[in-house]
């Protein structure tokens, strides 16, 4: 009976020896936070695995859930206190707000033969840059009167708005014939304010379809001319 006792012993010190020297896998750490990041930025970590078993660690499997992605271990076999890294990378292009995204280890661990590593962030939208320097806008570029009985002078006021960061200074304003004419209200605009030009068209002699230019002048910082086009359809009386 001592016979059999002793070797039911021996069964299991053995088997908790070898639990004991077995590979086992272990991370540092199991979970990162980015913390803000801008929307479009990429950015990484590289996990350390490390072999604090009595065997060979071997990692047999390294999977990404979507959204991030993780490349293979610089060393797949890890002797007993090695240690390896595994590089998670995370794009956040076209996502926003709170994200948790994981990767998944498998190895030869007789315990854990997955392990999980997490990493999170929270993506915020980038801020919008505003120019420097005076910027015209010019919420319409072209205005049709239609049918006009010849003789007629006909009039159209166009809109104009400083969106820049300084002030916007009207230099000249040209037409393409003598036949039309223009009119500020003011040649200076400070940023965010409005101000118009009222433009005249003379028919007078004129029969049948016809377009005229007329071109700003300013110290737009994107661009100096800007051009407005009128049309008309000029019927004789």
């Amino acid at each position: 009976m001592k016979k059999y006792l002793i070797s039911f012993i021996i069964i299991i010190n053995f088997s908790s020896f070898a639990q004991l020297v077995g590979p086992k896998i272990s991370a540092q750490p199991f979970e990162y936070n980015f913390g803000d990041i801008v929307q479009g930025e990429e950015v990484s970590y590289p996990f350390t695995i490390t072999n604090s078993g009595g065997d060979v660690l071997v990692i047999t499997n390294v999977r990404a859930s979507c959204g991030c992605t993780a490349a293979e271990p610089d060393k797949k076999e890890l002797k007993p206190g090695e240690s390896t890294k595994i590089k998670v990378t995370f794009n956040s292009k076209g996502r926003v707000g709170p994200q948790v995204k994981s990767v998944y280890v498998s190895s030869n661990d007789p315990d854990r033969k997955e392990i999980e590593l997490k990493i999170r962030c929270n993506i915020i939208l980038p801020e919008k840059k505003t120019k420097s320097g005076a910027i015209l806008f010019l919420p319409e570029t072209q205005y049709n009167f239609g049918k006009v009985k010849e003789g007629d002078v006909v009039s159209h006021i166009f809109k104009l708005i400083n969106n820049g960061q300084d002030v916007l200074e009207i230099k000249d304003v040209k037409t393409s014939c003598g036949c039309t004419a223009a009119m500020l209200s003011n040649s200076k605009l400070k940023p965010g304010e409005s101000g118009t030009l009222k433009v005249d068209l003379d028919t007078k002699n004129r029969v049948g379809k016809m377009s005229r230019t007329i071109t700003i002048v300013s110290n737009d910082v994107e661009q100096e001319n800007k051009i407005l086009t009128i049309f008309a359809e000029v019927i004789k009386n």
